[in-house]
């Protein structure tokens, strides 16, 4: 186990994970902001990043586990993503439709976020987030980030304009 909140604890993910992935990453709805549900292989390569990365970094995307019930019901977690010309440490999420809406993205960002800031030692940790992506914004906003800077990325054929939040340590 990697965090622990109230509800939930973040682990990292393993291959016995592709099919609660699936759950996520194929739903048309829950993947709009990425322009589309992924295929069998573009979820495999998801989950194969991850590992990757917390090889390489010692974090990524962790799988967001519902205490209740010990299913996975999410992503969340720190990876290095670029923006424009920079590396930043970003705190990404995404969740089962299911679970949206019950404070579980902004429970597990907030952990994230001192995680970030108490273990890594980060000076500031950022969100990027897609313009038309209201309830991502709003976790931002309760996760304590502002809204700093947009950029249009090109990702999977289209042009998707993307907002930059950030939050420095106190």
């Amino acid at each position: 186990m990697i965090l622990e909140t109230e509800r939930l604890y973040l682990r990292e993910l393993e291959h016995g994970d592709y099919g609660s992935l699936k759950n996520i990453l194929q739903d048309e709805e829950t993947m709009y902001a990425y322009n589309g549900a992924f295929d069998n292989s573009e979820t495999l390569a998801w989950l194969e990043r991850q590992l990757a990365r917390y090889q390489e970094y010692g974090f990524g995307l962790w799988a967001v586990i519902l205490k209740e019930t010990e299913e996975m019901i999410g992503q969340c977690g720190l990876t290095m993503q670029t923006w424009k010309d920079r590396q930043l440490l970003e705190i990404g999420y995404l969740f089962q439709r299911a679970y949206w809406h019950k404070g579980y993205a902004t429970e597990a960002a907030v952990a994230c976020k001192e995680y970030a800031f108490a273990k890594l030692d980060a000076d500031e940790v950022f969100s990027i987030i897609r313009d038309t992506n209201i309830p991502s914004q709003n976790v931002a906003l309760r996760n304590g980030m502002i809204k700093v800077d947009t950029w249009t990325k090109h990702y999977r054929g289209v042009d998707m304009p993307h907002y930059l939040y950030s939050v420095t340590k106190d």
